[in-house]
């Protein structure tokens, strides 16, 4: 049994600067980096390094570079039976200058976003125990897509915002939902950004269905909630290199940790110390193999 991951798949454009360049000049590229990306991808490789069984529903275009990240995503690990190819590959372009600077250029035709009909393709339902949706995609598959999963008996995870019209009938369909910092204040209506807000719309959210509820609360730290207990995971005190890729991480962390039966507390702490050791690195794509239970 493993993990279903369905959401974006990218190629992604990794610069490193000294900072950006002034109006009508030049700056040199002092790192780069051109590999997998993509949130789904993201965390399909996270949980694929943490030693998970995984398969990732996604769309890539019919060209070099979804060959390219298709090939990538195999040499990892990842079951891509599920992955679905039509038109352009997505493109990320992130470029990161002197902490913080930091400017992410995102180029995602709407035939690379998952369909309701993609769905079908996939012959991986049935080997799983997870299913992990990123919100991202159009509601109408995150919707299907968790009701699949819940007909099945799966565990439904779900990162990002509901969509408004299907708010109600989403959360009550799935069992972690995570938001970070701009997410949580979309959901909320307003900023949250103090750990008092994050609690009151965790409360609010675990009435409406889920059992855990992860929010990330701005310069403090991630807020897990469940019904309960709540316990909040201050960021770690490292150099941040690139934000890039940290809620993937953390996502790969919790749900591996969730799959081997950790309590909430301890499955918090994997999933912090998985997006640190992310944010130290350049680019969005994980390196988690090195971190143990």
């Amino acid at each position: 049994m493993g993990v279903v991951v369905i959401g974006q798949i990218a190629r992604d454009l990794v610069l490193r600067t000294d900072g950006p360049p002034a109006t009508g000049k030049s700056t040199d590229i002092l790192e780069r980096g051109e590999l997998l990306g993509g949130k789904g991808a993201n965390q399909a490789v996270g949980l694929a390094q943490l030693g998970v069984p995984v398969a990732l529903i996604g769309v890539v275009g019919d060209d070099h570079a979804g060959t390219v990240v298709v090939r990538e995503a195999q040499r990892d690990g990842i079951d891509v039976s599920g992955v679905v190819r039509r038109g352009v590959t997505a493109l990320l372009i992130d470029v990161v200058g002197r902490p913080p600077e930091r400017m992410l250029l995102e180029d995602v035709p709407e035939s690379s976003l998952v369909r309701v009909s993609d769905l079908d393709h996939a012959a991986v339902w049935d080997a799983a125990d997870t299913v992990s949706i990123q919100l991202q995609q159009p509601a109408a598959t995150a919707l299907e897509a968790a009701r699949r999963a819940r007909d099945r008996g799966l565990r439904v995870v779900a990162d990002g915002v509901p969509a408004a019209h299907i708010r109600a009938d989403l959360l009550a369909s799935v069992d972690v939902l995570r938001a970070d910092a701009t997410e949580a204040a979309l959901i909320a209506g307003e900023e949250v950004a103090t750990v008092e807000k994050a609690f009151a719309l965790a409360d609010n959210l675990l009435s409406a269905g889920p059992k855990l509820v992860a929010l990330a609360v701005p310069d403090v730290g991630d807020l897990l909630a469940w019904k309960g207990g709540s316990e909040l995971f201050e960021f770690a005190d490292v150099d941040v290199v690139d934000p890039t890729g940290a809620g993937d991480a953390f996502m790969a962390g919790l749900i591996c940790a969730l799959r081997d039966g950790a309590e909430p507390r301890q499955a918090g702490t994997r999933a912090s110390a998985a997006a640190s050791a992310t944010v130290q690195r350049l680019g969005g794509r994980p390196d988690l193999s090195g971190l143990t239970a």
